[in-house]
């Protein structure tokens, strides 16, 4: 947790809730170990979509469900998500869950490695919400800003590593180590591109805010739109 606890649940108490459907959902996927946004998270986003409004939403990792479906209670009427799950126990969870909502109309779920699906989308999104492995999320990166429209904005959660990403390498578990280290270049790489206008944010387990101002140029240089 980067903030205090009490301050967390605090902050947390002040939260106005969901519909039911999400509010049953969420308890449902807490009870049976699968993650969920956190409550921060969820209100940053209902936030986002307000200010935003999208039109076309990309999320990279779907679990169950409940997140892709929070921005479809929350985005504008005739906004349409697409989102991506490699876990193969969790994709016909979510398909079912976006069924009940009456939801499967307006989300698309595709199933498979994001490394290879997002290079199958063409058309470019409004928001893009990045929420799958932590490791790869670099290398999602360049798929990922192909298909951000300019004006358009990427989220990605869970970037501090329960603030152990301020911590030397040599302090984690070898197998924190990959993980921390592909983070903290992600973590450069997006707040020293000339494409993008960046905030990391202790939102949770943090999270980066990026607006897409500008194009890359084959020349290596960024154009502003």
């Amino acid at each position: 947790m980067i903030i205090g606890e009490r301050l967390d649940a605090y902050i947390n108490s002040l939260d106005a809730g969901m519909t039911p459907f999400l509010e049953e959902l969420e308890k449902k996927a807490v009870e049976g170990g699968v993650p969920v946004i956190r409550k921060s998270m969820q209100t940053f986003l209902r936030l986002l979509l307000a200010m935003k409004k999208p039109k076309r939403i990309l999320e990279v990792g779907s679990a169950v469900g409940f997140s892709a479906l929070l921005m479809a209670e929350y985005a504008p009427a005739d906004c349409r998500i697409v989102t991506i799950e490699n876990y193969g126990k969790r994709i016909p969870l979510a398909r079912e869950n976006f069924a009940e909502a009456g939801r499967e109309e307006q989300i698309t779920l595709l199933a498979g490695d994001a490394a290879d699906v997002l290079k199958t989308l063409s058309e470019p999104f409004d928001l893009i919400f990045m929420d799958a492995a932590k490791a790869q999320y670099i290398n999602f990166l360049p798929e990922v800003l192909r298909l951000l429209s300019v004006g358009g904005t990427l989220v990605s959660d869970n970037v501090l590593q329960e603030g152990e990403i301020v911590e030397s390498h040599y302090l984690l578990t070898r197998r924190k180590r990959t993980i921390h280290r592909r983070m903290r270049e992600y973590l450069y790489v997006l707040t020293h591109s000339k494409e993008l206008v960046t905030a990391v944010l202790p939102v949770g387990d943090g999270i980066t805010v990026s607006e897409r101002v500008a194009v890359s140029k084959n020349d290596g240089s960024s154009e502003e739109a």
